[in-house]
């Protein structure tokens, strides 16, 4: 082990043992971690969330709301001075004001905490009386999906990483571009700095058409937000074939090799060190029916995914992670298929079997153990209402909504997802281009125009299941 690594374990330790004493003797804290991959809604279910623990009137399945035992809740500064703040006030103005509209992706590391008055349950007597109601504050990290799957390149080597990224490229879109500049590069070849740029350029192109076809395994992630580092030698890198004889020093093979080392040791290691590290419960939000209509090899990208961020979380390993760790892991994991107002109720414990059906094989493939997890559908703002509509004798249960694009009303039957998982997921493993017997629909709806009761937050679907498999065993 480095000396720099032990120095980061023993930081690690002593700020996890001065947080255990402060939660034993003053006031808890949940750390909870929120992210998203490809267009999953995020910042969505981090406004929703926090509006709904104000105003608890829609959360009938949190227990310690529906009981009465969380008395108030407030916001505070967040703890960390260095970390911009979620902007949950403008969030929640963009999706209950008069002229609803989604808000803007947050695009960086922001935190948020929410402080919970909850009342002692259990605690008769002296004691109950002395104690008195308790404060719960729960810390929200929100931060990009694409910077947690970073977190498997640590792991991998530069050879490796260009092996299984090249092996892949074929199954997606946008690549084309890429494949022309890796045609006309030598990896032996004295390093060029402008082919080494127009490299990356491409295959940053690539990831881009890959997250917008609805594709979940976009990394490095910083190629898609790079905010201050654009342009800088971390990101300029990308995946090369293995040449044939030696890759001598300055070559444009040991330089690419040398930019994706100092991306993992200078990106991706201090993010999860200052981040990752303290998170305690953690939800994945997946927009499931994006991938489902992109069709079979999106929905195997978003298992590979999801196999990726379970490894991530099982840090055995990793020696620098465990060190960094020392004991401590997540103890809660959601994957949370997002977007369940897209469907009627009906199809909805469809969808959340192909989600668990989904978290049961990356599960298995990533070897993964220790975290309790689960999956389910959700939608953290409603944006339609059902309706059944007739149609050559025939009944098809529909969402209605206001169209994104127009912003008129329209009714959408999106298919039926089939009642048993493997019927997606198979085709998806043995690389099927479409689907042979269905086809799945979407339409981008604008939030709906609201009129909320005192005490109610936003409408929801299941946010208050979530929320209860999240946080609700600290609130008792």
């Amino acid at each position: 082990m480095r000396i720099g690594d032990l120095a980061d374990g023993v930081t690690r330790g002593v700020e996890g043992f001065a947080a255990s004493v402060s939660e034993t003797f003053m006031e808890p804290v949940i750390r909870l971690g929120v992210t998203g991959l490809s267009r999953a809604g995020k910042t969505v279910f981090i406004t929703s969330l926090v509006a709904n623990l104000m105003d608890r009137g829609r959360m009938p399945q949190l227990r310690a709301a529906a009981s009465g035992a969380i008395s108030s809740a407030y916001l505070q500064p967040q703890p960390h001075n260095t970390v911009p703040r979620f902007d949950y006030e403008t969030h929640l103005a963009a999706i209950i004001g008069p002229d609803p509209h989604w808000p803007d992706s947050t695009r960086a590391v922001s935190e948020l905490r929410l402080s919970l008055k909850v009342r002692q349950g259990g605690l008769g007597g002296l004691l109950g009386a002395v104690t008195g109601p308790r404060t719960v504050h729960l810390d929200i990290v929100d931060y990009p999906g694409e910077w947690l799957l970073d977190l498997a390149l640590l792991e991998k080597g530069y050879a490796a990483w260009s092996r299984e990224t090249l092996e892949r490229i074929d199954q997606r879109p946008g690549a084309q571009g890429f494949r022309d500049a890796l045609a006309m590069a030598d990896p032996a070849a004295k390093l060029d700095e402008p082919v080494a740029q127009a490299l990356a350029a491409a295959f940053t192109a690539h990831l881009q058409a890959a997250r917008a076809a609805g594709f979940s395994d976009c990394t490095p992630g910083r190629f898609l937000l790079p905010g201050e580092m654009a342009g800088s030698p971390v990101l300029t890198f990308a995946p090369l074939p293995a040449p044939s004889g030696a890759t001598p020093r300055g070559s444009l093979w040991r330089e690419m090799e040398r930019r994706f080392e100092a991306y993992k040791a200078e990106v991706v290691k201090p993010f999860f060190r200052e981040h990752f590290s303290r998170i305690d419960r953690q939800v994945v939000l997946v927009d499931a029916l994006g991938a489902i209509h992109a069709g079979p090899r999106a929905v195997e990208d978003l298992r590979r995914a999801m196999t990726e961020i379970l490894g991530a979380f099982r840090p055995g390993r990793n020696a620098w992670l465990t060190s960094l760790l020392l004991g401590k892991r997540v103890e809660r994991i959601l994957f949370a298929a997002t977007k369940a107002d897209h469907l009627h109720h009906t199809q909805h414990p469809r969808l959340t079997a192909i989600m668990q059906a989904l978290m049961r094989d990356a599960r298995r493939r990533a070897d993964f153990a220790g975290a309790e997890t689960a999956a389910m559908a959700i939608a953290a703002l409603r944006a339609t209402v059902e309706e059944t509509r007739e149609q050559g004798g025939e009944s098809y249960e529909c969402v209605r909504g206001r169209l994104l694009e127009n912003g008129r009303e329209a009714a959408l039957y999106p298919g039926e997802l089939p009642e048993d998982p493997a019927a997606l997921l198979d085709p998806a493993r043995d690389g099927a281009e479409h689907w042979l017997d269905a086809e799945y629909d979407v339409m981008r709806f604008a939030p709906a125009r609201l009129t909320l009761r005192p005490g109610d937050g936003p409408p929801h679907i299941r946010l208050d299941k979530a929320a209860e498999f999240l946080i609700g065993d600290r609130l008792g």
